[in-house]
């Protein structure tokens, strides 16, 4: 090796994370991917239902993902239950849609919050065991009954009541080793349109929103929630862009008027949502400058490359690094075949089919 090449290893080997999140086309690496995995600007990786065969092939993804850089980048997957579980062979426990909670706790709250927080157990359980450190979850949205994208992803119409399933949930989340991120900032239940496809608009005043839609993110803040992801809703009585781009909602509000030292994720760029931001570059530099740590390129390899490009000379923020790093689990992963003789993960497992019967 020489001298040149001694001296970019050493600089990859201390690169700390950056602001961007790819994700990667299939079930191994290639080796475009793992050059990109290597580049100052990223800082995590994002897995789909195509990156997952089995658990052996899926934890030897992760392996090489992780094994990309010395500060293993951090992973991250959709994988809240019901419709949106992104990995349900080989192993993986069927998990309810978060709405069962809402109705269970209707019935039985006690109930409901202890299924609750063994169902955040499992998911984090199994996720870890595979390699995989972080998903996106809970939702936080109201079930209004108006969105059809959200519908029964979101716990329960009362605020208070989705405040309370979801530090539920959290808690077994954090006791299997895994970080939580509460969506979408400051609400996405009250819309109609799908992000992924249009540009929602919500048109209520900013107290109603802070009233209701927000009030989950204030009550549990960043200690119970380290990371938050806005929803590309534009709510125009507040602010003329979506929230993630918006720096009176993220800077001003979330971060200011509620304090909030957590990691903000934008939701994924390449959504129909932020196409009022302009191309891969503005929505990216636009979702930053209001305040958000990192931003999500899903689906599109090539406006990755674009985007990592045009930020390549972007000194990274050492707050936003600071807390990317709280969203690494603090201790090591459980092996598969020793979870499977853990008796707290083998009760939590047991509330499945009650949990899904409700």
């Amino acid at each position: 090796m020489t001298t040149q090449q001694n001296t970019h290893a050493e600089a990859c080997a201390a690169m700390p994370p950056g602001p961007v999140m790819v994700d990667v086309a299939g079930l191994e690496l290639t080796q475009a991917e793992r050059a990109r995995l290597r580049h100052p600007q990223v800082g995590g990786v994002i897995l789909f239902t195509r990156n997952f065969s089995d658990r052996t092939q899926l934890a030897a993804l992760c392996a090489a993902i992780h094994d990309a850089r010395d500060e293993p980048l951090l992973i991250a997957v959709d994988h809240e239950g019901g419709r949106v579980q992104r990995f349900r062979a080989d192993g993986f426990t069927p998990l309810p849609a978060m709405r069962v909670f809402g109705q269970w706790y209707d019935r039985d709250p006690q109930a409901a919050l202890h299924a609750a927080t063994e169902t955040g157990f499992v998911l984090a359980s199994e996720l870890r065991a595979c390699g995989v450190d972080f998903s996106f979850t809970p939702v936080l949205d109201l079930d209004y009954g108006v969105s059809q994208v959200i519908g029964n992803r979101a716990l329960h119409e009362d605020p208070a009541i989705v405040a309370l399933l979801a530090r539920a949930l959290v808690q077994g989340l954090s006791q299997a080793g895994m970080a939580a991120c509460g969506k979408h900032f400051p609400g996405h239940g009250a819309v109609a349109a799908d992000s992924h496809l249009a540009i929602p608009v919500d048109g209520r005043a900013l107290n109603e929103i802070m009233d209701a839609d927000a009030a989950p993110y204030r009550w549990l803040g960043d200690l119970t929630l380290p990371a938050v992801m806005p929803a590309h809703v534009i709510y125009p009585q507040v602010a003329p862009e979506p929230a993630g781009f918006s720096r009176r909602w993220v800077t001003d509000i979330l971060r200011g008027q509620l304090a909030y030292d957590g990691v903000v994720f934008s939701d994924d760029l390449t959504m129909e949502g932020a196409s009022v931001a302009g191309d891969i570059r503005a929505r990216a530099r636009a979702a930053l400058a209001a305040g958000c740590d990192m931003v999500l390129v899903c689906n599109r390899p090539d406006l990755a490359d674009e985007l990592l490009m045009a930020l390549a000379d972007r000194p990274l923020d050492p707050e936003a690094v600071r807390r990317i790093r709280r969203l690494m689990p603090a201790r090591p992963a459980p092996d598969w075949s020793r979870l499977l003789s853990d008796p707290r993960y083998l009760r939590a497992r047991s509330l499945r089919s009650e949990s899904l019967s409700v």
